[in-house]
């Protein structure tokens, strides 16, 4: 049976929401420089239509905000908004992590190693985009087996909100500075250790975000 012209349009609009989130995440949108539309939609290759809709949701989960002019942006990070962003990180990861543990296996661990020896030649070369990138597949990892349908997209959120931010920190500062508590994670996963892996989780968290709060406050 060959796809209706509603499953091409459904499976278009999720082939764009994913290109849009990579890009926040990975630091592709970079704040304080707008898009529009019409100009995305034709670097995708797609009608502007799946990518009205698709930024208008994002812009309804705080990722991308919609100026007056119709062009697109990520919105500012004050250092209110960064207080709230790192407080819900710290309320929510650690916990969701912890819900996962039951759920990891020895080979999860030996897969979440890989990515963390990844990680760390990325370090070593300086490769902000590709750290973005391998750092969430890592959280994620862990925080998919949770199962959960209620903490896992509120997550999913606040990374699309500061991803951005943290790709123009590490272009300023460099990669080779950054603490790697991925390590501590994993031996806890290892251990099936539910206080050791809420503490690298949540350190691992206070570690990135504090290099963004350094930066918001020094242009305060």
């Amino acid at each position: 049976m060959q796809p209706g012209p509603a499953t091409s349009r459904g499976a278009t609009r999720e082939q764009v929401d994913a290109a849009v989130r990579t890009g926040l995440l990975t630091g592709r949108f970079i704040p304080g420089k707008s898009v529009t539309i019409r100009g995305l939609a034709a670097e995708l290759g797609v009608s502007p239509m799946p990518v009205r809709e698709v930024l208008q949701r994002l812009a309804a989960e705080n990722a991308l905000e919609v100026k007056s002019n119709g062009r697109i942006q990520v919105p500012d990070m004050t250092p209110t908004r960064f207080d709230e962003v790192l407080k819900a990180r710290l309320l929510l990861e650690p916990e969701l992590a912890e819900l996962a543990l039951p759920n990891l296996a020895a080979g999860d661990a030996g897969r979440l190693q890989t990515i963390d020896d990844d990680i760390d030649r990325c370090l070593v070369d300086g490769d902000a985009e590709a750290y973005l990138r391998l750092n969430h597949a890592f959280h994620f990892s862990i925080y998919r087996a949770s199962g959960s349908r209620v903490l896992l997209p509120l997550i999913d959120s606040l990374w699309l909100q500061f991803a951005p931010f943290m790709r123009t920190v590490y272009g300023r500062v460099g990669t080779a500075s950054l603490v790697d508590r991925h390590k501590e994670a994993i031996r806890a996963i290892e251990l099936g250790d539910k206080d050791a892996l809420h503490a690298a989780i949540a350190a691992d968290i206070r570690d990135g975000m504090g290099l963004l709060g350094k930066e918001i406050l020094a242009g305060a």
